[in-house]
């Protein structure tokens, strides 16, 4: 299966401005820009779309391994802060910190702790963040 997201930018770093897209149409021509992702103002940035990828990722791993477990979650939500910190010249992500809150009935704390570890090492993005990337480039005339 493949899919794709798709990002247009016109303009300098700082008054530039850029729109994103997926190929479902859950985002077409959103907005995104230097203000969005370093000013706290309105639009979204990677940072925030790598962290719904992430929980939402891992929340669908875990609902594998519950039922695997023969488990099934009355409720899960799942928040991602992606850290993106000043690292010399430029940024890096240096961190993601899953937070999990769930209604699992028949799940006691410890096997909810093992189904959950077990679910962020299966998780397809979260081993995305250590696997190489390609890239191909062509300078339009």
């Amino acid at each position: 299966m493949k899919t794709q997201g798709s990002a247009v930018w016109s303009g300098g770093i700082k008054d530039g401005k850029g729109a994103l897209s997926t190929q479902s149409g859950a985002l077409k021509d959103y907005p995104y820009g230097y203000a969005s992702r370093f000013e706290g103002k309105p639009g979204t940035n990677p940072e925030e779309l790598i962290g719904a990828a992430h929980a939402g990722c891992f929340t669908m791993a875990l609902s594998l391994i519950l039922g695997e477990a023969q488990l099934t979650a009355e409720r899960m939500e799942t928040t991602a802060e992606v850290t993106l910190d000043k690292v010399g010249e430029g940024y890096s992500i240096s961190a993601v910190h899953l937070t999990l809150r769930a209604k699992i009935p028949g799940a006691d704390q410890a096997v909810f702790d093992e189904l959950a570890a077990k679910a962020k090492a299966g998780c397809p993005v979260s081993k995305l963040l250590n696997a190489s990337i390609t890239l191909d480039a062509a300078l339009l005339p």
